[in-house]
């Protein structure tokens, strides 16, 4: 079948305008490391570790365990939304140019710039991205009250909330989104329920992203495979350009886990974790996948699980629950290497993430979405 054939087939060409951009998301990301990469090392931008928790307690094992890994550089995370920014606005501005320039028209389909699908989560991105870049460089210079540097946990929150508001009110308010879907049961009207409900998701996948953010290419593996698992749940429900959005997301976090696996080459930092966590909070809402996001990235919830925990026990009863929190320290304090923690917790999320995209997929239902 010729290629011409297959611009007349439209499910081929939504397939086609997906992987393609999940595939030069890739390139572009791939191509902007070495610039950014040289700029981290000539300038030093490297990160600190920790001594203190966030009670300003001394740490145990992290700061032992990691000592090695001082002055690696951060900001990583830049990579990844500065990639998205730039190929969703080539997209809608440069391809259609190229398409006429080389009479090539399918180039022009490859335009996911969407104000229904795309340009939420795009601004979220980047708002959390500049707000996380902030955080690191107080890190780096050690500017700031908190321990070691950086924004105290009450602003980053605070800044968040916000985020997560403006969102929230965008949804119910501008766009009457009011439904939380049940999976294989049905969409029920919460009113305005919908609000806090999209607070807490968001919050949810901006801290624990954060939190899982603590070895070498650990949080970019769980965040490559929840990407590209609502690629495949957005394109189901018709959401076409908001699927190539989560491609390219995947395209480019593929490509900055490719310096990051052990040994890092440079670090996620706030930049990279706070973005795409709440990013990936925003496109669950997007597609009513809300209980879906808890399954797919359940390793979340087991890592903000165990912090809670052993925060709530200190507190009470001044005991710890884990030699050490969130839950992949606990296991690299108990001897395991962090090559094996990070594999274990991919394999893991493979297979919630394989769960939750066949619940999403059998369970949508006749009137799925809103």
């Amino acid at each position: 079948m010729q290629f011409a054939q297959i611009q007349t087939i439209p499910v081929l060409v939504e397939v086609l305008k997906v992987m393609l951009t999940g595939v030069i998301a890739f390139i572009l990301a791939f191509a902007i490391t070495p610039l950014w990469t040289h700029i981290l090392y000539k300038y030093k931008i490297g990160i600190k570790i920790k001594c203190n928790d966030v009670n300003g307690e001394k740490l145990s094992y992290v700061n032992q365990l990691h000592a090695h890994k001082s002055g690696t550089p951060t900001m990583g995370g830049v990579i990844v939304w500065v990639t998205i920014l730039i190929l969703v606005f080539a997209s809608h501005y440069i391809f259609p140019l190229l398409a006429g320039l080389f009479n090539i028209n399918f180039v022009a389909r490859l335009d996911f710039l969407s104000r229904k699908q795309v340009w939420l989560p795009l601004f979220v991105l980047v708002t959390a991205g500049i707000l996380g870049l902030f955080d690191d460089y107080m890190s780096i210079k050690g500017c700031g009250k908190n321990k070691g540097g950086g924004m105290r946990f009450a602003m980053r929150f605070w800044w968040l909330v916000v985020i997560a508001s403006a969102g929230s009110w965008w949804f119910y308010e501008k766009l009457g989104w009011d439904r939380l879907h049940i999976p294989a049961v049905g969409d029920f009207s919460i009113g305005w329920w919908y609000i806090p409900l999209f607070i807490f998701v968001i919050l949810f996948a901006a801290i624990s992203s954060n939190e899982t953010d603590g070895l070498d290419g650990l949080n970019g593996g769980v965040l490559l495979m929840a990407f590209f698992s609502f690629s495949i749940i957005a394109f189901m429900q018709n959401k076409v350009d908001l699927s190539a959005f989560c491609a390219a997301m995947a395209g480019a976090i593929m490509a900055f886990l490719w310096f990051n696996i052990y040994p890092a080459r440079f670090f996620m930092g706030d930049t990279g974790a706070m973005a795409l966590g709440t990013t990936l909070g925003v496109v669950a809402m997007l597609t009513n996948s809300v209980l879906i996001l808890f399954v797919i990235v359940f390793w979340y919830v087991l890592e903000s699980g165990s912090v809670v925990i052993q925060l709530t026990s200190k507190k009470l009863f001044h005991k710890k629950v884990f030699l050490s929190a969130p839950l992949h320290h606990h296991f690299e304090a108990k001897g395991w290497p962090e090559t094996k923690v990070t594999m274990r917790v991919w394999i893991f999320t493979m297979m919630t993430a394989l769960i939750g995209v066949l619940i999403a997929i059998f369970g949508m239902g006749k009137h799925f979405g809103n």
